[in-house]
């Protein structure tokens, strides 16, 4: 701890017992304490800005680097001639819906070459008094309590 031998602590110690006083000790000790808390959170403060620039530095090397080296493999290397272009695609059609549902695939795949509308269901109506049941079942009441 800072280079200090324990008698060398031991006589600090005597010394600001005798020169504070026994009864100034404690609160001379908590603003040391904060003074020194200080201190440190300033120096770590310093150091994370000095790694931060020393990171930027290096990373500007490292950029240099890769152009370099880019820039030597795409001498090695010269781009080949133009690549084929794509043709564009023609604007989709109307039609095209229609032949995609008549399509050997879809038909294989689906059964049939227009999906089956779904049946609609009755309502489930739940009575206050009883458990649920549809509407129109025989033998239950209707919402006016008229019998089905």
């Amino acid at each position: 701890m800072f280079g200090i031998d324990s008698t060398e602590f031991l006589l600090i110690v005597i010394v600001a017992v005798i020169v504070i006083g026994p009864k100034d000790l404690p609160r001379a000790l908590y603003k040391v304490g904060q003074i020194v808390g200080k201190a440190q959170g300033m120096a770590r403060h310093f150091r994370t800005g000095l790694d931060a620039m020393v990171r930027e530095v290096e990373l500007e090397e490292l950029e240099k680097k890769w152009a370099d080296q880019n820039k030597r493999i795409m001498a090695e290397h010269p781009p080949e001639t133009s690549a084929p272009v794509m043709e564009a695609l023609p604007a989709p059609q109307d039609d095209d819906a229609t032949a995609v549902a008549e399509s050997p695939a879809y038909v294989a795949q689906y059964g049939q070459e227009e999906p089956t509308p779904i049946a609609p269901q009755p309502a489930r109506v739940i009575a206050s008094d009883g458990p649920p049941y549809l509407a129109g079942e025989p033998g239950h009441a209707t919402k006016d309590g008229t019998a089905a």
